[in-house]
């Protein structure tokens, strides 16, 4: 017991020796059972370091992480990682724990995560239980001449410490690169999306009412473009009713390709990535490729959900992808999408109703003959929506959900009476300030019951938009706050992995982030000019895209993630009238 104590101890605190315990072993027990007691020891120390990662994750990289030579994050994606464990096992001055950690954050299972570490520490195990053995039943010379050899072996590793690493962290980079997000268009499957469809509407088509039509004549061209607008999340759905006929290809948002279950199965059914409001080379290959081989390409130009339940509007590349494409563009305009499952809702809501009419905006010869200002004017008259308009045109219309002010604290932050921020916390179908006391009553028909000084969300959100506006007006306006961050999976087993933490400050000149990522202090500057919006998750998240990097913020007052979309929204708009003015004065001389 003592001897499993003790080098459960030598694991868990890495600055303790393990060979003083082992050669005891070998001196109190023989080899064998020193061995058997020394593995006991490490097999519980090892199992206590997966539990405490499974508790408390990344948090314990500030007590294991050493300065090591060995490049961890490569090791990580190794094709065969049991080898690199064990391998780290012999090399000199990498304490048993830290190996353990490192096993620990790959996420294997515990069985496959015992079982290499264990094995990993065998061979030395074995040596320094055998030195103790040596000693007490053949002879202590030999016992000192082995551990002379060792001695002399260790210091000249530890010598040729950067070259033995080296070689090392050469093995390790022959390993494969970091999980692609990439994907070549395929041509998607009419058979597996009726698949799709079919099980999903065992979900939907209970609790919402579906109206779909065409509103042209004959097929769909090819090859053509579908603008649909961005209600809801599932709008997917809306349209893979309106297509489930049509091989068409759908640009989707490029963190779902980071996991290969949804990569794989995105790709089949025609999905493509993009980085959103980013420069995006592949997507623009694959979207030259599909209209090449005449087929479809569908997408939501507004390329975020609603906010509150009207048009976002289109940033201007996208009018000059569609012009430069030259083929018919058809709209599928949908309303009652963002009331039926609302961004920030928690749920579908039973009785709704759901219109989609699919219309041509223009042929392939008015496309080409038409200006930029023309294409933007008619695409942004035809896509535009605002489902509290809407909702007024069916009086008879009425949502079944108990909790239909659920989750409405995450877009509307402010109160309008104390003017506190991120105050409200929502019950059913009520919201109150946590600061004042105010409370708002939502009824079935997405309206604010009594004398309250919205009649709903959409007037509450822009009365919310109209104060940061005021505030952005000083000229040390800034907003900032702690962030954890992540970034895309290296492996794709998951969507996302956690990669550090540090401070975003937001100004007129841009977005920066102070931190470590992934182990390295940083300073990221993201400029004005190249974001047009911070994409945002209700509690969860604001984002922006490098590249095919996503840089995931998640901020301390999880309620704000909606302010730092509205306020990148006031600041770009800004930007963008600056830079048009600086424009004419440079004209102007």
């Amino acid at each position: 017991i003592t001897i499993g104590l003790l080098s459960m101890i030598q694991v868990l605190f890495t600055f303790v020796p393990a060979e003083p315990v082992q050669v005891l072993a070998g001196i109190s027990f023989g080899l064998w059972k020193g061995i058997l007691c020394c593995l006991a020891g490490v097999m519980l120390g090892n199992t206590l370091i997966f539990v405490l990662y499974k508790l408390y994750g990344n948090k314990l990289s500030e007590y294991f992480d050493k300065k090591l030579d060995i490049d961890l994050e490569k090791a990580a994606q190794s094709k065969r990682i049991a080898l690199v464990v064990f391998i780290l096992y012999f090399l000199p001055a990498i304490p048993y724990g830290l190996i353990c950690f490192f096993a620990a954050t790959l996420k294997m299972k515990y069985h496959r995560y015992i079982t290499v570490t264990v094995l990993g520490s065998v061979p030395s195990i074995a040596i320094g239980v055998g030195l103790g053995h040596i000693a007490i039943a053949s002879s202590w010379i030999i016992s000192v001449v082995v551990l002379a050899v060792l001695i002399v072996l260790l210091i000249i590793m530890a010598k040729n410490r950067k070259a033995l690493f080296a070689k090392v962290n050469s093995f390790i980079a022959k390993s494969k690169e970091p999980y692609s997000s990439h994907v070549k268009a395929q041509i998607s499957s009419p058979r597996f999306i009726k698949m799709i469809l079919f099980f999903a509407g065992f979900h939907f088509h209970p609790k919402i009412k579906i109206k779909i039509k065409r509103s042209i004549e004959g097929e769909i061209e090819r090859p053509s473009i579908i603008l649909i607008n961005h209600g809801s999340f599932v709008d997917f759905f809306y349209t893979g009713m309106l297509l489930k006929n049509e091989r068409a290809n759908f640009i989707s948002n490029r963190m779902y390709f980071y996991k290969k279950f949804f990569k794989k199965y995105l790709a089949k059914v025609g999905c493509f990535p993009k980085s959103m409001f980013q420069s995006d080379m592949e997507n623009a290959k694959n979207c030259v490729r599909i209209l090449a081989r005449k087929g479809i390409i569908a997408f939501m130009p507004e390329a975020r959900l609603s906010t509150a339940g009207r048009f976002e509007g289109i940033q201007d590349v996208t009018y000059k992808f569609i012009k430069r494409a030259g083929v018919s563009v058809y709209a599928f305009v949908l309303h009652g999408d963002y009331l039926a499952r609302p961004k920030w809702g928690d749920k579908i809501r039973r009785g709704s109703l759901v219109e989609g009419e699919l219309t041509r905006i223009f042929t392939a010869e008015e496309i080409m003959s038409a200006t930029i200002e023309e294409v933007e004017k008619k695409v942004n008259d035809t896509l535009y929506y605002n489902e509290f308009d809407w909702l007024e045109s069916k009086p008879d219309l009425k949502y079944k959900s108990k909790t239909l002010a659920v989750g409405l604290e995450n877009i509307l932050t402010r109160c309008p009476e104390c003017g506190a921020k991120c105050s409200f916390t929502s019950d059913k179908r009520t919201i109150t300030c946590s600061h004042c006391g105010m409370t708002a009553t939502i009824n079935d028909r997405y309206a604010f019951e009594g004398s309250k000084p919205f009649a709903n969300l959409l007037e509450w959100y822009d009365w919310q938009k109209a104060q940061w506006e005021k505030e952005i007006e000083d000229p040390d306006f800034k907003m900032e706050s702690a962030v954890k961050v992540k970034h895309a999976s290296l492996d794709g087993k998951t969507m996302l992995r956690y990669s550090g933490e540090g401070k975003v400050v937001f100004t007129k000149e841009g977005l920066t982030f102070t931190g470590v990522d992934d182990g390295e202090e940083i300073e990221k500057f993201f400029p004005m000019k190249n974001i047009y919006r911070l994409l945002f998750g209700c509690a969860e998240d604001f984002e922006i895209y490098d590249g095919e990097q996503i840089w995931y913020f998640i901020p301390e007052e999880l309620r704000s993630c909606v302010d730092w979309y509205t306020v990148s929204g006031i600041l770009r708009d800004k930007y963008e009238l600056k830079e048009k003015e600086n424009g004419r004065e440079q004209a102007n001389d």
